[in-house]
């Protein structure tokens, strides 16, 4: 049989902590910076946690 294959977009965007929970970074952070404020840019630099509605998806593009 073939290997499974993981997504290889999903494996650039999340990351595994060592207790087995999924990082992500936020969205709107890429382009258009000019028109948001400095607090809003500042505030989606930090890296969180992908929801638990979400954290099935995500293990399943990640084949854990």
């Amino acid at each position: 049989m073939p290997k499974v294959k993981t997504k290889s977009g999903a494996k650039k965007r999340f990351t595994l902590t060592g207790t087995g929970k999924v990082k992500r970074k936020h969205a709107f952070k890429s382009h258009i910076l000019t028109k948001k404020t400095t607090k809003q840019k500042r505030a989606l630099t930090h890296v969180t946690l992908v929801s638990s509605a979400d954290m099935p998806r995500v293990k399943d593009m990640l084949n854990i």
